[in-house]
């Protein structure tokens, strides 16, 4: 418990910053997959799995790209001010968020909250580092990590009581952020080194230059490339697995258990009786960190950032492709678990590695590279949850070519559950029956199989990579 006293008082100022701008973030963003695509009758606006994927993967992808900029921005002007901004901006678009239905509307908005978070994000992983030594850097790496998912995993428990109104969630996320306005008081500056006052051009000019220093450096672009794999596979957490739990995953087992045993859960955390929220069951990620991450961190802290990085990536991999065998929540369940395991041995690695090798004066310049990769999967993971998602997966898409090859005719105007209800009710099955016939017939779950293939080759490409480093080394 000793390494614990060595942390200074902004390390756990910051922390807690961090804490309630998670907490915010994934009290949406856990639901926001199904918000966007889901049935209208439930609240959701049913923008077709594409849609999803181009606005979730491009507007998430930018605001992990612009933190190269507003990283350098935090240095030259002050860690407090930029997140003073980034507050006022988080604040209102989630009052405004909900405000909007048609796709251009809701991806303008998603951009100017993407802006807001992208202002936050260096500064937090900066004053980490900024904040910790080579003696302290894994355990409090792991602390913030920790910090991030406790925030991940109480964010959708709150906002999933208010998912009978759509406006309720943005609005329990806007009133988490502004509780940062407080934080914000007790944040001490850490020190920035010699940063002299420019104009902006120049400011965004130094910046420009930088990233080209930066791409000079054959061995950190390839490091960035390589870790984009993981960020791909990860991201189908929020972009996929939701929706994939949603329409194919019986979560009666769970809802029967927490009726009989802890019937509030069952009672708020259940769309319909017999089933279990999607987003609940996804939030065990979050809560399996919570509870294993300091013990992770405590097994890896001494293994060499790319040794954790290439032994995290495969165990995800792993826990990946359990998804792949059966309907039964049980199963997703451990299969989550796995995944989680491998999370927080590589994840929080990323972030130790470049923050070791930048230098001191330029932690929030390095940090915001730290995210290029976290863009680039976002991209993917829009592709992959959009496009892809809808033609290999998409209950929506599966059932109409169900009704073409059976002939079926349905009214118009229905909504999404009141289709597929009708197709039950044409071909008389039960909806359950229904999805286990399209389960069998369709094989949508050969999604994951892509997915397992992303993360076995990014895990061989790190393994690679880590043996030239140390080549090179010699």
């Amino acid at each position: 418990m000793g390494v614990f006293r060595k942390f200074p008082r902004t390390f756990w100022v910051a922390n807690t910053i961090e804490l309630f701008e998670r907490w915010a973030w994934y009290g949406f963003f856990m639901l926001f997959a199904n918000y966007l695509t889901g049935s209208s009758d439930m609240g959701g606006l049913e923008f077709t799995q594409s849609q999803k994927g181009i606005l979730m993967g491009v507007g998430t992808g930018i605001l992990y790209f612009l933190p190269v900029l507003t990283g350098a921005i935090a240095d030259r002007y002050g860690y407090k001010k930029v997140l003073a901004l980034a507050f006022v901006i988080y604040t209102s678009a989630f009052v405004l968020l909900p405000m909007f239905s048609t796709f251009t509307g809701v991806f303008l908005m998603y951009l100017y909250l993407a802006l807001g978070a992208a202002l936050f994000k260096p500064i937090i992983s900066a004053t980490i580092a900024k904040t910790t030594t080579d003696e302290t850097a894994s355990i409090g790496f792991g602390i913030y990590y920790m910090m991030v998912n406790i925030g991940a995993f109480f964010g959708p428990m709150v906002t999933l009581l208010f998912k009978g109104s759509s406006n309720l969630v943005f609005y329990v996320s806007a009133g988490i952020i502004a509780l940062n306005f407080v934080l914000l008081l007790f944040y001490k500056e850490p020190h920035r080194g010699v940063v002299q006052q420019t104009s902006l051009t120049r400011t965004f000019g130094d910046i420009f230059r930088n990233m080209f220093s930066i791409v000079k450096d054959l061995k950190f672009v390839v490091f960035l490339l390589i870790v984009a794999g993981f960020w791909t596979m990860y991201n189908q957490l929020f972009f996929t697995l939701p929706v994939f739990i949603s329409q194919w995953i019986d979560t009666s087992v769970l809802y029967h258990f927490f009726e009989k045993y802890i019937p509030f859960i069952s009672t708020n955390y259940s769309p319909a009786p017999g089933v279990m929220d999607a987003e609940f069951v996804t939030n065990f990620d979050a809560l399996y960190i919570i509870i294993f991450q300091i013990i992770v961190s405590s097994v890896v802290m001494r293994m060499k950032p790319l040794k954790s990085m290439i032994s995290g990536f495969l165990v995800c991999s792993i826990g990946m492709a359990l998804t792949l065998f059966s309907q039964n929540v049980l199963f997703t369940l451990v299969a989550i678990l796995i995944f989680s395991l491998g999370e927080m041995a590589g994840s929080p690695k990323i972030t130790e590695y470049i923050g070791r090798i930048a230098p001191h004066d330029k932690k929030a310049l390095y940090m915001g590279y730290s995210f290029i990769p976290v863009f680039i999967g976002n991209v993917f993971a829009g592709i992959i949850s959009g496009v892809v998602y809808q033609n290999m997966a998409d209950k929506v898409m599966i059932t109409r070519q169900f009704v073409a090859k059976k002939d079926l005719q349905l009214p118009d105007g229905l909504s999404n559950n009141a289709y597929f209800d009708h197709v039950a009710q044409q071909v008389n099955l039960t909806p359950h029956e229904l999805t286990n016939l399209l389960w069998n017939e369709y094989s949508p779950s050969d999604i994951w199989m892509v997915i397992l293939a992303i993360g076995l080759g990014t895990t061989l490409l790190l393994y690679i990579y880590d043996r030239v480093i140390n080549k090179t080394k010699r």
